[in-house]
């Protein structure tokens, strides 16, 4: 059998196959013993079909199945025994088979290229100090006595800034096809960040049961928003007004919002949890900086396919998020492949440093134990409310306990390499 290697680039590799007629013609004739079994020509007894009928009959069959059979045997071998490991599953092109001929075909793949991370104990890092903003407690008590705000209806006034807008809504977006779209008992907060453009001046100064007409053209780069660009009418028929009643700093107010029983105490935890909070964001600095140290000891090219399940694990995510808003991603405008070319970069970033710690890793023996195994899958389950059992069962069926064997090494080795690290 000729087998040659082809190396392309430092990580993309073609192998080249031609198996001799001899050895093709025996698994030709293995698989056609088993159609003659289960052949139904007219004319001849089930079972008893002649080989060369068979062959003749079902040759583009029987060619496909030794093909099928062959092709990833050989290829498994052929790469086990050059010691070379595709990130992906290889593609098979160009198949040549018939019987009495060689079988030829190409398999293309990509591999890790070989990777000097150079000395990596010792790095300098920076670490922020984790100091809160001036008046950061006082923002954050702001924010809970915006979330425990009591509403009351407004009779003897028009709508001012602040005041709830109770109303029913038809909207018709400028587009061929479109047709206007009810919706009934929507709320607008008067100056509340995030209105759509043109409401807060529009909606100024209506009273109970007023009806309004305007119009409404929204930023072409409001990203996630699903009228992004568009124009849109709106029709309004209000039906009610509300005002806004803050509480007051009490102790009161600290009972309603908490477990705590005085204003100093919530202080006191709101302090606590923001110090906290710093503490973690510089921690993820000094880490962020690590990976960027790390991702800039790779000077080559890395495999396209890991830049691509980079850049699909990216998507995916940003489709969640846009779910999680109630927002219909076939519905964001978002242009898909644009955003995929600006997550080129930094995905490939992300492959780069993942392929250094990879390396660091296997250097430094850092291996995932069968306890840490245990204990993130139970914090997994305990997150999502469902047994440690059912979640490895439900991982080993889609093949996902290697992803977290990996998640959970790198991460060792990112804590082994800050505690070897010089933080400043």
């Amino acid at each position: 059998m000729k087998i040659e290697l082809t190396e392309v680039t430092e990580t993309q590799k073609h192998l080249s196959f031609e198996v001799p007629p001899d050895v093709v013609a025996s698994e030709i004739k293995k698989v056609a013993q088993g159609y003659t079994r289960s052949a139904r020509v007219p004319g001849f007894r089930q079972g008893k079909v002649p080989m060369t009928v068979v062959k003749q009959r079902y040759k583009d069959q029987i060619l496909y199945d030794v093909a099928n059979a062959m092709i990833p045997r050989l290829v498994d071998e052929a790469l086990r025994d050059r010691d070379l490991t595709p990130v992906a599953t290889p593609d098979i092109k160009d198949v040549v088979i018939d019987e009495g001929q060689p079988m030829t075909f190409l398999a293309e793949f990509e591999t890790i290229p070989p990777i000097d991370p150079g000395e990596y104990t010792g790095i300098s890092l920076s670490k922020p100090p984790a100091v809160l903003e001036v008046g950061a407690v006082d923002q954050m008590l702001e924010r809970l006595r915006q979330r425990a705000v009591k509403w009351h209806p407004i009779e003897d006034r028009p709508a001012g800034p602040s005041d709830a807008v109770l109303m029913d809504v038809t909207r018709t977006v400028h587009k061929e096809g479109a047709q206007a779209e009810p919706m009934q008992n929507v709320t607008v907060e008067l100056g509340a960040e995030g209105n759509p453009p043109g409401f807060d001046e529009h909606l100024t100064g209506v009273v109970a049961n007023d009806e309004r007409q305007f119009q409404v053209t929204y930023p072409a780069d409001a990203e996630g928003h699903e009228l992004a660009g568009a124009t849109v009418d709106y029709q309004v028929v209000v039906k009610g007004l509300r005002r806004k009643e803050l509480p007051e700093l009490t102790d009161g107010f600290a009972k309603e919002v908490s477990d705590l029983e005085t204003l100093e105490a919530l202080r006191d935890r709101i302090k606590e949890d923001l110090q906290h909070e710093a503490e973690h964001e510089a921690e993820h600095k000094v880490r962020h900086d690590l990976l960027q140290n790390l991702a800039g000891r790779m000077r080559g090219a890395v495999p396209a396919a890991l830049v691509d399940r980079e850049i699909d694990r990216r998507l995916e995510e940003f489709v969640r998020r846009l779910m999680d808003q109630n927002v219909d991603p076939m519905k964001a405008g978002v242009d898909w492949q644009e955003f995929r070319e600006r997550q080129k970069g930094p995905s490939e970033e992300t492959v780069k440093s993942t392929l250094v710690l990879d390396d660091i890793a296997r250097r430094e023996s850092l291996t995932t134990t069968e306890e840490d195994m245990v204990a993130e899958i139970e914090k997994f389950a305990e997150r999502t409310g469902r047994t440690g059992a059912a979640v490895r069962a439900k991982l080993e069926n889609e093949g996902g306990l290697d992803r977290i064997e990996s998640g959970i090494r790198r991460e060792k080795t990112v804590a082994w390499l800050i505690e070897k690290a010089q933080v400043s």
